[in-house]
């Protein structure tokens, strides 16, 4: 289970230091765990952190989240609530979030102006974070450096990548939708049992991985295919453009 400083659990759950130590003050968090002087956070507040965000966006007080919790824990039910909790909330990306300058952008890609850094906000590839920004996929970045080197402009990039976004949501709503409906429908909007709990907690768990490797092979096939007809097709083009002249030719 991964350790955080309360900075650290702030941003990877997308929220602020002020607002971890308001939940902890109303006993939203569970306390943290003391490692010699330092105050240590692990997953499990960082699920908590986001499952609250969560609940507010939906409408929730924080008093109302007081009282669904104090109802959980009253049940004796809440460390197989909160296994569930975790598995449903945790990300499924283990990256962890990087923090650039605009300089730092403008060295990697060269220039960077004002409509793209805008727009690349806009799509949440980079958080304002004061007077720097976070990146949440340093490995997103990465890549979109080494295609903006490839000669792609970096706003037709971004205009792909929203495109691709659009794409990959209606995936990933597929697979949850199945999951949502074929797994979790049956238990309406109760509690699940106990046992119940600690069951789809293991099964949402093993389910990250399944999704991955489901969009990855599909990918790959879905890219054989295309590669071959696209760019196999082109490079024939050009080999067949600058064969040597034969004898017959001359």
């Amino acid at each position: 289970m991964a350790e955080y400083t309360i900075d650290e659990l702030a941003r990877v759950a997308g929220t602020s230091v002020r607002n971890v130590r308001s939940y902890q003050s109303k006993r939203l968090l569970p306390p943290p765990r003391k490692v010699g002087r330092r105050n240590v956070y692990s997953d499990v507040h960082r699920a908590r952190l986001q499952l609250i965000t969560r609940l507010l966006a939906r409408g929730f007080t924080l008093a109302n989240i007081a009282e669904v919790l104090a109802t959980f824990e009253s049940g004796g039910g809440m460390p197989e609530l909160l296994g569930l909790e975790e598995a449903l909330t945790s990300p499924f990306s283990t990256e962890i979030p990087d923090v650039v300058t605009y300089l730092d952008l403008a060295r990697m890609f060269g220039t960077f102006k004002p409509g793209s850094l805008q727009r690349a906000l806009s799509l949440g590839l980079l958080r304002k974070h004061g007077t720097k920004f976070v990146v949440p996929s340093p490995r997103l970045l990465q890549v979109a450096v080494e295609l903006t080197q490839a000669g792609i402009a970096l706003d037709v990039l971004l205009d792909q990548v929203a495109a691709l976004r659009r794409d990959i949501e209606r995936v990933a709503q597929r697979f949850v939708r199945l999951i949502a409906t074929e797994v979790f429908d049956p238990y309406g909007d109760a509690i699940p049992p106990k046992k119940e709990q600690r069951r789809l907690a293991d099964f949402v768990t093993r389910v990250r991985p399944m999704a991955k490797v489901a969009v990855e092979v599909e990918m790959a096939r879905a890219l054989d295919d295309l590669v071959q007809q696209e760019l196999g097709a082109r490079l024939a083009r050009i080999v067949g453009s600058h064969r040597p002249e034969s004898a017959n030719d001359r």
